[in-house]
């Protein structure tokens, strides 16, 4: 073995320790945000529920800044940057570039975060997530997002030096594996977004210091681009994780690697322009700009997520019907691992993101729609279903698989391990919705009080909104409940759960443990098996085709729904 290096008895992979250690360091602080995130989120949740109306107007904009940060940032990069070691230094089965440096971003983004969040607490920056001026938060809370960020930019280096080591030395044959190829996605992506969050934030600092002046048209404008754009690294992050999962669980396969790599490259030159639908409403941006934003170029990375959207689920057909479960259109569902709960959050983390984030995301972008959307509980209601539902679930899927790889633990209360995605998936969903039907009747996004009780004006909201908010309460604790299930068994398995000390070669074995390491996919047939479906409508993936068409319909509903609400606004037909 080489010296800095271990065998992982299950993969044959070297991992290298440094790696090993900031994996679970960044894993560790990014549930850690969660947790911050979550008690916040709860907090607000009960004062969105106009029947409970928790905190007063001061608190309730206060905690909305501190779950916008601590969830969207602090959590999600992370994550993400601990999926950036894994997918450079354990996948490549390679040393990890310059791991003191490595070690300083950490701290960095620690330090950042520590300040940022005590900024927010004490009551010096609430400003929401956006912190549009010329609303200003103390100079330490911009000061606290450079430093994160500028964490989080050195760690991206570490991952493309690690790439480079990757190929000098080595470590892997053929091409770059298509998870890798998809985090270096997310990294090059996660660039262009921290480099626009510098050229926004440090002349904010420098303004919040009394030197300078922000145009607020400006800083909305470039601050899109790192607010929008942060998100879409989790797109393609969340991605990788979906193929990574895949191939795990069920023994994925990869229809053809070209097309999944050409569509993570729409996700690089287009998916930023998607930022534009936060301004569509704004008078400073012309008409050109907005249209050609929401439209031509930005549909090229909704093509690429259509694509994943079908080769995630349909690689997944064809590896289990190769092995064996090809009757009918969907034995191979039925007969998947649904009590493992890294396939059961991957599958939610699909069908929620695609059928309900997907679809209204792509409707509010468009210009004339966004009108009636915009500033109402139909925007979170769609991030809701992306981000959390989406990328989240994806890395508590992944976090299964992590614990006993990485950590080398058992996954404690695995009881509940296995039912959180299905708590999780259901409350988002749940929620998601609710709030999306919300915003339908105007309900607004940000506003503390929507019975708006001390205005000297009186606005009357449909009876139903009040049965909705309820509905949607309903289902953000129920998720409450599932993330707080993650975070236990998370946290007990890292620290105290039960070490996995295997020889190499040997299998995984007893209680604890997701099925696609008790049960490893066996290998794909050399040949291909006369049982697979015939060439026709489907190819060999009839039943992903099935499930695509019904998406195509839904999308096409919702559609022609909103476009049939806009008619009322314009008083047409």
């Amino acid at each position: 073995m080489n010296a800095g290096f271990r065998i992982c008895p299950a993969t044959g992979r070297k991992i290298y320790a440094d790696a090993e250690s900031l994996i679970r360091a960044n894993a560790v602080a990014a549930t850690v945000s969660l947790l911050v995130g979550g008690i916040a989120a709860i907090l607000v949740l009960l004062t969105r529920w106009q029947a409970v109306h928790l905190l007063d107007a001061v608190w309730f904009y206060r905690i909305l800044t501190v779950h916008g940060i601590s969830m969207l940032i602090f959590f999600i990069i992370f994550f993400e940057v601990a999926v950036l070691y894994f997918a450079g230094a354990v996948l490549l089965n390679s040393r990890l570039f310059a791991p003191k440096v490595a070690w300083a971003a950490f701290v960095l983004m620690v330090a950042g975060a520590l300040l940022t969040e005590a900024m927010m607490w004490t009551g010096r920056a609430d400003v929401l997530l956006s912190s549009y001026v010329p609303l200003r938060a103390d100079p330490l809370y911009y000061l606290g997002i450079i430093l994160f960020a500028v964490g989080a930019l050195i760690g991206c280096v570490v991952y493309f030096g690690t790439l480079v080591v990757a190929k000098r030395e080595r470590t892997y044959e053929g091409s770059t594996p298509l998870v890798v190829f998809g985090a270096t996605t997310a990294a090059i992506i996660a660039v262009i977004t921290l480099l626009h969050g510098a050229a926004i934030y440090v002349p904010t600092f420098f303004w919040s210091l009394g030197i300078g002046t922000v145009d607020p048209q400006v800083y909305r404008l470039i601050w899109w681009a790192l607010g929008h754009s942060s998100q879409q690294i989790n797109v393609a992050a969340m991605v990788s994780v979906w193929y990574l999962l895949g191939a795990l669980t069920v023994g994925s396969l990869v229809l053809n690697e070209k097309i999944s790599r050409a569509a993570f490259v729409l996700y690089i030159m287009f998916i930023s322009l998607a930022s534009a639908h936060h301004l569509l409403v704004d008078p400073g941006m012309g008409p050109a700009w907005k249209v050609w934003n929401t439209s031509y170029a930005m549909y090229l990375a909704v093509l690429a997520s259509m694509i994943h959207g079908f080769t995630v689920p349909a690689g997944m057909e064809l590896g289990m019907r190769v092995r064996g479960f090809s009757k009918g259109l969907f034995e191979w569902l039925k007969k998947a691992p649904w009590g493992d709960p890294g396939f059961s959050a991957m599958i939610f983390s699909i069908v929620v993101f695609g059928f309900v984030g997907g679809i209204t995301g792509v409707t509010f972008g468009t210009e004339q729609i966004n009108i009636i959307a915009h500033n109402t509980l139909r925007i979170p209601g769609h991030f809701h279903s992306t981000v959390v539902s989406g990328t989240a679930l994806a890395f508590m899927g992944a976090t299964y698989y992590v614990i006993p790889l990485i950590f080398r633990r058992r996954i404690a209360f695995y009881p509940l391990a296995r039912i959180q995605p299905y708590l999780f998936a259901l409350g988002m969903l749940i929620f998601s919705m609710a709030m999306t039907f919300a915003g339908s009747f105007g309900v607004p996004r940000r506003h503390w009080d929507i019975s708006f009780g001390q205005a000297p004006f009186d606005v009357q909201f449909n009876p139903a909104v009040d049965a909705i908010l309820g509905v949607m309460a309903v289902g953000g604790l129920l998720a409450a409940v599932g993330g707080g299930i993650y975070i236990l068994v998370t946290v007990w398995s890292v620290f105290f759960g039960e070490r996995l000390d295997l020889a190499p070669g040997q299998a995984f074995t007893g209680h604890g443990l997701p099925a696609g390491l008790l049960n490893p996919p066996p290998a794909p047939p050399a040949e291909e098996p006369a049982h697979l479906p015939h060439a026709g409508f489907g190819g060999r993936t009839p039943g992903t085709m099935v499930l695509v068409m019904v998406f195509l319909l839904a999308f096409v509903v919702y559609y022609f729904v909103n476009w049939k609400l806009l008619s009322f606004v314009w008083k047409v037909g």
